[in-house]
């Protein structure tokens, strides 16, 4: 699925992404893109997001609706509190076609 790729993540930096809940929304905004080690059969990234300090999200797995990306299931694991929200990181680990 070409909306899982490191390029068009890259490409979203700065935008949000809308996570609806049952009885509200929360929106995040992708801070981040990192590529990590990669190999032939692998393509490694993570994306750290940015959500607000009034609404903290467990880690599990969350419906996301972005602009550009359209609709994503994505497992998100919170990673940290700063002074302006709650930072979560996700990461892909995909097996390319050489495997």
């Amino acid at each position: 699925m070409s909306s899982y790729s490191f390029s068009a993540f890259r490409e979203a930096v700065g935008t949000p992404f809308r996570i609806p809940l049952s009885q509200q929304e929360v929106m995040l905004q992708l801070v981040d893109v990192s590529e990590q080690a990669s190999s032939p059969n692998m393509v490694q990234f993570s994306l750290l997001l940015r959500g607000p300090l009034e609404f903290f999200l467990p880690q599990q797995t969350y419906r996301m609706v972005h602009e550009q990306l359209g609709e994503l299931e994505l497992f998100m694991v919170p990673v940290g509190r700063e002074a302006d929200g709650f930072r979560y990181e996700i990461v892909f680990n995909l097996f390319t076609a050489n495997r």
